[in-house]
């Protein structure tokens, strides 16, 4: 009788082990997982316009670069700019596209933000002023007392075109800017509404295809050649406290980036997965380069010229808003 009771006991202190056991986690659990690779987060929510710039963590997923790191990415639309800024500071994204114009813009207002990977630079052709086909627009200096559609005033896109007002002998107060998004430029400058558009591909292509546009200034020439155009940006306090999650999707970028602007390809294939950019357009359009590392020389020149033209009041140190990607 002993025995057999000393067989049950033995018997329920065994279950009541293992259901201790189950309920105090699974170590296959996405955050105990969190784990094997040390990340404080092992699932992060990333804002990302649908246009070319963004095209590395498509790539990063599709190629599996962010799960070798132990990081799931999930891409989530966003509008861009400053109105995208919230999402970050208050937690609904943990990192967020935006172009350097408003990021240093940004922290010359006081805000706390950190840009942790390259993304875009432009390349000749791939930033343009257009005019309707019939237009009497000939030249840049044609433009004086002209409107231009812009998608933001006050940002990159008035910076790049009052680059090329200057080498014509004008200023940014020679012409009216109005603000239209890039998908409606074509048609608003089709019916009038403007005289002339500044426009990223695909929108170039296709408003040459469809409206008959012709360019009249590559704007990234002379002083915005090679103009470094977005990076990945997230808020001081988010980096302090995921320093290991962000050095995994940085290696994950990195090695995204360098895949891009080795094989044209591989942006050709991910480009209609994420975008309204159809394959026969994204094996055609132009497109600018996808640095693998953050250069603060080169994001300076942005300073520069935000300094030249008065968009920022004194200049920036660029090193102390960067944080170099990990060693290896």
């Amino acid at each position: 009788m002993t025995r057999t009771l000393r067989c049950r006991a033995l018997t329920l202190g065994a279950a009541v082990a293992l259901t201790l056991t189950a309920c105090g986690g699974n170590s296959d659990s996405p955050e105990s997982s969190a784990n094997s690779k040390g990340l404080e987060k092992t699932v992060i929510t990333v804002g990302a316009l649908p246009i070319p710039d963004s095209v590395a963590i498509y790539i990063a997923n599709a190629k599996g670069f962010f799960k070798e790191e132990g990081l799931t990415v999930k891409p989530q639309i966003i509008a861009g700019g400053a109105s995208s800024l919230p999402q970050v500071k208050n937690g609904q994204l943990d990192i967020m596209q935006n172009n350097y114009v408003s990021i240093f813009g940004a922290v010359s207002q006081g805000e706390k933000l950190k840009v942790v990977a390259d993304m875009y630079q432009a390349g000749p052709n791939a930033f343009a002023i257009m005019v309707p086909k019939d237009s009497p627009i000939k030249k840049v200096a044609d433009l004086k007392g002209k409107t231009v559609l812009i998608n933001n005033l006050r940002n990159v896109g008035t910076l790049a075109v009052t680059t090329q007002l200057k080498v014509a002998g004008l200023t940014e107060k020679d012409v009216k800017f109005a603000e239209k998004p890039f998908p409606e430029m074509g048609n608003a400058l089709a019916t009038g509404q403007g005289d002339a558009c500044w426009t990223p591909e695909p929108f170039i292509t296709a408003n040459e295809s469809k409206l008959g546009f012709r360019t009249l200034a590559d704007t990234m020439t002379g002083e915005a050649e090679d103009l470094p155009m977005a990076g990945w940006m997230t808020t001081d306090e988010w980096v302090k406290k995921n320093p290991k999650t962000m050095a995994a999707f940085q290696r994950a970028v990195a090695k995204a980036q360098a895949l891009a602007s080795s094989n044209r390809k591989e942006i050709e294939a991910m480009l209609p997965t994420y975008t309204k950019i159809d394959a026969k357009t994204a094996s055609v359009i132009t497109l600018g380069t996808y640095p693998s590392a953050l250069s603060a020389n080169r994001l300076q020149k942005v300073v520069d010229l935000m300094v030249e033209y008065q968009y920022l009041k004194s200049p920036i140190d660029v090193n102390s808003i960067i944080v170099a990607p990990p060693a290896g």
